[in-house]
């Protein structure tokens, strides 16, 4: 067994292996997202691309693949034949398939003749072949104390099997050379929610349960399956989107300050919030969560067919889920925080909402006018257009001779115009480079996946054992009435 590192190299990778490199997340993300590190002089010097995939195909024929993908997947803008043959003259193919030892050795030998190290492994595949690659790369004596290995999502179905995943990747890789992607992470917006809090006095002394009436994290999808059948069918929206980005998103919200701007920093407090999440039981999941799955409908003007319709068979899958949740520690008390996410809904948005507390008491009552006194919202858009709004109260002009009548009015600041001069980036660019440069701030650590595992399975298996089925709702709308009562029961509403 090599020996694990203790503390973090500082040294760039030189060399990426990235298994899946055959299949839709590459061709879509990775790839354009190494094309534009390129462009921008933040790869090192020599630096080579391993791709892997099952399918037995030449480099050349593997690179011929990559160029048609930077054409479909790349602005007009950013395609430059000059960088794309230097780009593709980077990556080379090999073959690998789990299980075959022959073909892990052939690509250890192609590895150690492009670089002499440090590796980085990104793991673009199901997660059932986490522990079978990484046990192949060590057998072919690949893994060393600076070899990084990154994961995409799901790491496991729920507690117990994330912790047999970790066990395996942990017992050939130290915790800081592990990097579990969350692809939300790497979002600007989300990034701004730690520099809106943590960067502007102005906030900070508010964010609590005195000035905060409840929070509400929207993510919503106009897409129905997308011929994700057989994956979704056995994990439903719950586990899909709620266990990992929007717990991400409440963490972030949740948490304390950091000291400084570190991954253990930052991670410590993290774990904490996901960690003060009230477990929810067979009781409370009646009143606190509502399970959705869409019919058939329209979305945006196309019709769709309804989730079993798409299955083929019928399935108590949610596709919606509504939450009401609570951080029980001394910043949050009695404040709820909704989530809600869905498929087949009107429109594409991902949005935090932070509403305020109404003022204590209103001066501004006269001659019985007191109308229009609204508590403060602060509404954070992530896609598809970034937008930060707050909505405050503003007099309106006049003589006020029936007394002073205000108006609610937003300070709009659009990052995309605040900063028309930069490139938007994919969010995918941030973590390959992190993932190059071994800075895991931005990749969640074991034990916050375990804590959010160990929320979630108090839903699931108290669903199970109230037997909580999924209710139907058109597919173009915001999902079933039971998910907007769940809110207004409180007095507040879902903000579309």
């Amino acid at each position: 067994m090599p020996e694990k590192s203790l503390e973090k190299s500082v040294e760039k990778s030189a060399a990426l292996i990235l298994f899946g490199a055959t299949g839709d997340l590459a061709h879509r993300m990775l790839f354009p997202s190494l094309y534009h590190l390129l462009c921008d002089g933040l790869l090192p010097e020599p630096f080579h691309i391993l791709a892997s995939g099952r399918t037995e195909m030449c480099s050349e024929t593997f690179r011929e693949t990559i160029r048609q993908a930077l054409r479909t997947y790349l602005p007009d803008e950013h395609h430059d034949e000059e960088q794309v043959a230097s780009f593709l003259g980077m990556i080379v193919y090999c073959p690998v398939s789990a299980g075959n030892q022959a073909q892990f050795t052939a690509l250890a030998e192609r590895a150690r003749a492009l670089s002499d190290g440090p590796f980085a492994v990104y793991l673009s595949t199901p997660p059932s072949l986490f522990a079978p690659t990484a046990q192949g790369l060590v057998d072919a004596g690949l893994v060393d104390g600076t070899t990084r290995i990154a994961m995409e999502k799901p790491i496991g179905q729920d507690l117990a099997s994330s912790k047999v995943v970790n066990d395996a990747i942990g017992a050939w890789f130290a915790e800081e050379q592990i990097f579990r992607v969350d692809h939300y992470l790497g979002k600007a917006t989300v990034q701004n929610l730690m520099a809106l809090r943590f960067g502007n006095r102005l906030f900070e002394p508010l964010w609590n349960s005195a000035a905060i009436d409840h929070v509400q994290i929207t993510v919503a999808e106009t897409v129905g399956l997308e011929g994700r059948v057989s994956y979704y069918d056995s994990v439903g929206a719950l586990k899909d989107m709620v266990q990992n980005h929007m717990l991400q998103i409440l963490s972030i919200i949740a948490m304390e300050p950091p000291a400084r701007m570190d991954s253990t920093a930052v991670r410590d407090e993290k774990v904490k919030a996901l960690r003060s999440l009230r477990p929810m039981t067979p009781e409370t999941v009646r009143t606190h969560s509502v399970r959705g799955q869409y019919r058939d409908g329209a979305v945006e003007g196309k019709l769709m067919a309804g989730y079993a319709e798409e299955l083929g068979k019928p399935s108590d899958t949610e596709t919606f889920v509504a939450l009401k949740a609570y951080v029980d520690n001394w910043r949050w008390t009695g404040v709820p925080f909704y989530l809600r996410t869905g498929k087949s809904m009107p429109s594409r948005q991902s949005e935090i909402l932070i509403q305020f507390k109404p003022v204590t008491h209103s001066i501004f009552r006269r001659n019985g006018y007191d109308r229009g006194l609204e508590p403060n919202s602060l509404i954070i858009r992530l896609q598809p257009e970034e937008n930060i709004r707050l909505n405050i109260m503003a007099k309106r002009p006049g003589l006020d001779r029936e007394g002073v009548k205000l108006e609610e009015v937003g300070l709009d600041v659009s990052l995309t115009h605040a900063f028309a001069g930069e490139r938007r980036r994919i969010a995918y660019e941030r973590l390959l480079l992190d993932l190059l440069e071994g800075d895991t701030t931005l990749f969640v650590r074991r034990d916050e996946v375990e804590a959010q595992w160990g929320w979630i399975d108090s839903i699931a298996d108290s669903w199970r054992e109230s037997d909580q089925k999924a209710v139907h709702y058109a597919a173009g709308t915001w999902g079933p009435s039971a998910g907007i009562a769940l809110i207004e029961r409180d007095g507040a509403s879902w903000y579309d």
